[in-house]
């Protein structure tokens, strides 16, 4: 049984093991806490938002609003689709600063303002998150300084409730404060998960090389038995057979060893351990990493996809293969050729990965029978594993490549 084991007539049970962490987790994590808690932000600022949007300019206060929380409500959209996270928080990042800076312009009677703080105060823990998701730590770290000492600043004039030196700092630390406990939290964290991630590349690469050497020794143990029952002694009957009905049984054990052999190379070695897509696309990022002109890169769906050991390679090497032809053949005299490369995993066992360029493209009618970078390198790669590679090009308006395990998965959703 699953989870248990007997030994001397006992039956103790084995804790399942644990799955380490991913930094796409932690991302993941880290976007859809921002999300859940910037729509808990926004619905306690509304009680102080609608009283203050009188004391602004005629219709800016409801512009301001709809700005502000619709970035709220876009960026928890994102966050759980999973749809241009990046895009979003630094969308509300921006619009944020905006709306800082303009503030004390915006702001016609300072007196509805006056002993309290402007509403904009309240959501800038969320805006802080917001960079620390989508930019570096260094950026983040800067935009986490700067931006409360904005407010801190707009806190002293008549248009912040001119508030006393003293608690115009306090505010401004205090969201300073806030922000960097969530910087160095998610730092720690993708940290810990990037060692993760290249400790489990590290080891499965290995095991990878293990599993296919033991495969590989298994083929041939299986072969050599083969060889051994079936060939040879078919050869030593067929040169001892002396009547015609020896000779009939010996062309029998001839036809059934050629069958057997048949049989033998249509299976081949097999790896049948399955690891999860995003170590492919941390594979395809270090090969683009080589190459001199950038690829764009789109990944979609790829937290808990898992794939046999044997498709990943083969979409690794066809994709590799894909890129390299562009870098080669692409580029036209006097024209910019824009690549990408586009990722997506297809429900928890299936993905689909589109090279695609705008460049020359070609005719594949006229392409040459010993081309083997099309034909073995790509197609039947993939055909061996188990998958699928299509070829779309027209002269003058570009390639695009795309290679699909297993077969069959590339009309499907994410």
């Amino acid at each position: 049984m699953a989870g248990m084991a007997v030994a001397e007539g006992r039956v103790t049970r084995i804790a399942p093991r644990r799955r380490a962490v991913t930094r796409a987790q932690v991302e993941t994590i880290s976007s859809r806490a921002l999300g859940l808690f910037g729509l808990v932000f926004g619905a306690q600022t509304l009680p102080l938002a609608i009283p203050q949007s009188s004391a602004l300019v005629e219709g800016a206060g409801p512009a301001l609003m709809a700005v502000l929380y619709g970035a709220i409500v876009a960026l928890a959209v994102a966050t759980v689709t999973k749809v241009a996270v990046r895009t979003a928080c630094l969308a509300f990042a921006g619009l944020y600063v905006v709306a800082l800076i303009a503030w004390p312009f915006l702001v016609a009677d300072p007196q509805v303002i006056e002993e309290s703080a402007p509403w904009l105060y309240y959501v800038c823990t969320v805006a802080t998150t917001a960079a620390v998701v989508a930019v570096p730590a260094v950026w983040a770290t800067a935009y986490t300084v700067v931006v409360p000492a904005i407010y801190g600043g707009i806190r002293l004039l008549p248009a912040g409730g001119e508030a006393g030196p003293l608690l115009a700092v306090l505010d401004a630390m205090y969201a300073v404060i806030l922000g960097v406990v969530v910087l160095i939290i998610v730092t720690m964290l993708r940290q810990a998960a990037e060692a993760v991630d290249s400790a489990q590349e590290a080891a499965l690469q290995r095991y990878d090389l293990a599993a296919r050497q033991h495969a590989t020794e298994s083929e041939r143990v299986k072969i050599d038995a083969l060889v051994h029952d079936s060939v040879l002694t078919t050869l030593l009957s067929a040169a001892a057979a002396g009547s015609s009905q020896e000779q009939a049984l010996a062309a029998r054990m001839a036809r059934d060893a050629v069958q057997r052999l048949d049989e033998a190379a249509e299976t081949g070695p097999r790896v049948l351990d399955r690891i999860g897509l995003p170590v492919l696309v941390r594979r395809l990022r270090a090969a683009l990493t080589t190459f001199s002109t950038p690829f764009i890169v789109r990944v979609v769906n790829t937290g808990g996809v898992e794939l046999p050991v044997e498709a990943v390679e083969a979409l690794y090497t066809a994709s590799v293969q894909a890129m390299v032809n562009s870098l080669q053949h692409a580029d036209e005299p006097g024209r910019s050729t824009r690549r990408e490369v586009r990722i997506r995993g297809v429900r928890a066992g299936g993905c689909v990965i589109e090279i695609s360029d705008n460049g020359s493209g070609f005719d594949l009618a006229q392409v040459p029978g010993e081309r083997l970078g099309l034909r073995i390198s790509i197609e039947e790669r993939m055909a061996n594993a188990g998958g699928t590679a299509e070829i779309a090009s027209r002269v003058g308006h570009g390639t695009t490549v795309t290679v699909a395990w297993p077969a069959g998965v590339e009309g499907d959703g994410a």
